[in-house]
């Protein structure tokens, strides 16, 4: 449950994000989702705050939880500290030590390949833009094949009967594809080609705990749109200064994962 901060004494769990990180966000619904309590605090990443920069001096990016004064950053391993902190409170990993790897592995999976092969997407245009759309497919049919005949087959989530790691690294993300669709106009996630997944995702979205996380799709597209068009002239430029195709440019420049972090700096907060 999130909770305004009173000024007095510091809370138990800090949370600093960004309203458009998919990063964020995964932090917000696992929080959520173990009904734990906590303070959020918004971050301008065009102008990040003293706190996050000595919380996070590192990466210097968000999300970052505060628990009891202790920072803690990187997304996933939030996720996976909530889980020993309070394992009695809706576990998002599987009891199962191979089960609990395998959801490991596929959260890497997503953070690794399918949210870099989105970006690409959102960041070209042309035959590049061709070649991510189907690095994009090709990451999806593995999912898809994994819900059909692997280790996730006959499950309602990847998590089982209820939401888990798996579907909150992947769900908090997911949602983006449509709105890159939009923006780009190409088509990313088939019901035809992909029905298994695309009934998880749907599925997922009708979680009361995802609707009360998720920005609205008109904020999204928004945000989306002005997004896109400073990655293709921030690419534009660099082509122009290298004597390269702007589109080219656009491809070999950092890639940013399903979403960028802001329209401010091309890079991504984890």
């Amino acid at each position: 449950m999130e909770k305004q901060e009173n000024g007095g004494e510091a809370p138990e769990l800090k949370l600093f994000g960004s309203w458009a990180s998919s990063y964020t966000h995964r932090v917000q619904l696992a929080l959520r989702l173990k009904a734990l309590e906590f303070v959020y605090a918004e971050e301008d990443l065009g102008n990040k705050s003293e706190a996050l920069l000595r919380l996070n001096p590192v990466h210097k990016k968000v999300p970052v939880l505060v628990h009891r004064g202790r920072p803690l950053a990187e997304s996933v391993i939030i996720l996976q500290y909530l889980d020993d902190a309070w394992p009695e409170s809706r576990p998002l990993l599987p009891s199962d030590p191979f089960d609990r790897a395998l959801a490991r592995f596929w959260c890497h999976f997503a953070d690794d390949k399918l949210g870099p092969a989105v970006g690409a997407v959102f960041a070209s245009t042309g035959k590049e833009q061709e070649a991510a759309v189907q690095q994009v497919h090709d990451n999806l049919a593995l999912l898809e094949a994994e819900l059909r005949e692997g280790a996730f087959k006959g499950r309602r989530f990847f998590g089982g009967d209820q939401v888990g790691l798996l579907d909150v690294v992947l769900g908090c993300g997911s949602y983006w594809l449509a709105v890159f669709e939009e923006v780009t106009g190409v088509r990313l996630v088939d019901a035809d080609a992909f029905p298994l997944f695309h009934a998880w995702l749907r599925d997922f979205e009708a979680q009361e705990e995802v609707k009360e996380t998720i920005p609205s799709v008109d904020r999204l597209l928004e945000y989306a749109r002005g997004l896109r068009q400073m990655l293709l002239a921030l690419a534009a430029g660099a082509a122009a200064a290298a004597g390269s195709s702007p589109v080219t440019a656009a491809v070999d420049a950092p890639a940013p994962a399903a979403p960028p972090a802001a329209p401010q700096a091309a890079a991504v907060d984890i």
